[in-house]
């Protein structure tokens, strides 16, 4: 749905975006991640045709946004980082207006009316945008983005400045929104991008240095992979049994007891999947596996890993 091949823009000679590719298939949401600063703006603005780029190519539905921006734009759906409402205008007039300026031909009444619910802005359709909330102004934002029904929609940094329960819920209205939209979610909120994306893209002083399904992202940084394991059995002899796994780094007790069983943390080697194999060891000698679950970094420690490992490599 969305292709960019080689996109560069500099300013003279900083590269804001430096010969970056990657796509966006039909129905994923796709975090782009990166520190402030990264080139994240920058290309959300080449895509939806707000900037021109030096060289390279940004395709939307198979359409070039700089050969073709009218038949793009339609397309897609954007939400910028400051929304692009008019305070003198109430929630109705503005949706109205950009019902026009679109020129859509679905059914005013009926899409307008979807547009409002699915965005929970209806209660407030005849007040003044500028008397809203900055929620509602974000909630108002995004509905202007779903005018026409495009089929991508584009968010930059949509929860910033928000409280804890506002974003929440405009959290939940993007996952609702992937549902039946492509969705790029551009932020340097780490937890946004877990709590709702299918795939992470990390750009860093416009070069993509990640691309991976949120939940392999761990694994461009993990050199091993580590297990915490609870079994009924006798703690040293199930220690010994576990070290004795082909694949095993290291076993530790953790000192976690639970009755008769005892927690230990297992460290495989990288790209060994101890599961299948730690089973049958223990199920062998009769020792029940009460509890397993995989240690992982969180998103915020992969971040900085895979920064410092970039950074490491551009010196």
């Amino acid at each position: 749905m969305i292709q960019i091949t080689n996109l560069v823009k500099n300013y003279g000679s900083k590269f804001a975006v430096d010969d970056i590719s990657f796509r966006v298939g039909k129905g994923e949401i796709v975090g782009f991640l990166g520190p402030n600063g990264a080139g994240k703006s920058t290309t959300m603005n080449i895509l939806t045709g707000y900037l021109s780029s030096t060289s390279g190519e940004a395709r939307v539905g198979g359409i070039d946004i700089l050969e073709n921006p009218y038949e793009a734009k339609k397309l897609i759906g954007f939400l910028p980082e400051q929304p692009p409402v008019y305070p003198d205008m109430t929630v109705d007039e503005y949706l109205n207006f950009v019902y026009e300026i679109k020129q859509c031909k679905l059914n005013r009444e009926k899409h307008l009316l979807e547009i409002r619910t699915v965005t929970k802005i209806d209660d407030v359709r005849h007040r003044l945008i500028k008397n809203l909330s900055k929620g509602y102004r974000q909630r108002v934002g995004i509905a202007q983005a779903l005018v026409g029904n495009p089929p991508v929609i584009i968010f930059d940094e949509p929860t910033v400045g928000l409280d804890p329960k506002q974003i929440i819920e405009i959290r939940n209205l993007i996952r609702n929104l992937g549902q039946n939209h492509t969705v790029i979610l551009s932020t340097h909120i780490l937890s946004e991008v877990q709590a709702v994306c299918d795939r992470i893209v990390i750009i860093n002083e416009g070069k993509i240095i990640a691309d991976e399904k949120t939940e392999n992202i761990t694994r461009v940084v993990e050199e091993n992979r580590k297990y915490n394991v609870k079994v009924c059995g006798p703690q040293r002899e199930v220690q010994a049994a576990i070290n004795g796994i082909p694949g095993v780094v290291s076993v530790d007790a953790t000192g976690e007891r639970d009755g008769d069983s005892y927690t230990f943390q297992i460290e495989a080697e990288k790209g060994n999947d101890l599961r299948k194999a730690l089973f049958y060891a223990m199920s062998e000698r009769n020792w029940p596996i009460i509890g397993l679950e995989a240690v992982g970094m969180n998103l915020e420690e992969v971040f900085i890993k895979i920064m410092d490992a970039d950074l490491t490599r551009r010196r």
